[in-house]
């Protein structure tokens, strides 16, 4: 869960869309495409945070296991109901990412709380998201460019806020999100043949290290 901060880059002006808003789904697809049109030559790697153990903080998961179940061609999925990228584990996969991935340029996607009025809107913008913030914990800062949707109201009691969140508005908008990167993968070109050698083998002594200290969780 993370804050409704201001972490904005300078390039690319940050986008908010309600989720029932009409033409949301193509607004955040047209902007995630130019967010990551430029880093082409990269692995794409988009990290849902958070717990099933929360129905505010299950946002993340929810959108990882939607995605898990598409044929994506570009975007790598960590983060899912059955495998949550969350406080306890998140600087474990953090490094995971980085040693499994070519330059991985990083979406990362948590829930937030904000003011009544925002309830359902979905931003996107450049900089990384700060994971555990609305409810005092600290985390890493994750990403190169966030997605956050705000589930519910903040401002006081967050954690008894996440427990009592509409499970109907956070499916609604991990479907809106889902779909958006469903179709931004759609529009980006295949992994040049390069890069993907490059890849390879770069990755094969860390894919290798960790096949042989991998132990079950």
């Amino acid at each position: 869960m993370s804050t409704n901060h201001r972490l904005f880059g300078k390039n690319t002006p940050p986008l908010r869309v309600h989720m029932e808003e009409n033409g949301a789904i193509e607004q955040l697809s047209e902007q995630l495409f130019q967010m990551t049109e430029s880093h082409i030559k990269r692995d794409l790697v988009i990290v849902c945070i958070g717990t099933d153990r929360s129905t505010g903080d299950s946002l993340g998961p929810l959108i990882g296991s939607k995605l898990e179940k598409e044929t994506l061609r570009r975007f790598h999925v960590y983060g899912t109901l059955e495998n949550p990228v969350h406080a306890v584990n998140l600087e474990e996969r953090m490094t995971e990412i980085k040693m499994n991935h070519y330059r991985p340029f990083i979406l990362a996607i948590d829930a937030c709380l904000g003011r009544m009025t925002s309830v359902g809107k979905i931003s996107l913008a450049e900089g990384p998201v700060q994971p555990g913030a609305a409810v005092q914990k600290k985390l890493p800062a994750v990403g190169d460019i966030h997605m956050t949707g705000i589930v519910n109201i903040g401002g006081m009691m967050e954690y008894f806020v996440l427990q009592n969140t509409r499970l109907h508005t956070v499916m609604q908008m991990a479907d809106t999100i889902a779909t958006s990167i469903k179709s931004t993968d759609v529009r980006l070109p295949d992994l040049a043949p390069t890069t993907s050698l490059l890849r390879s083998l770069r990755l094969k002594p860390a894919i290798q290290l960790r096949t042989k200290n991998e132990t079950s969780m």
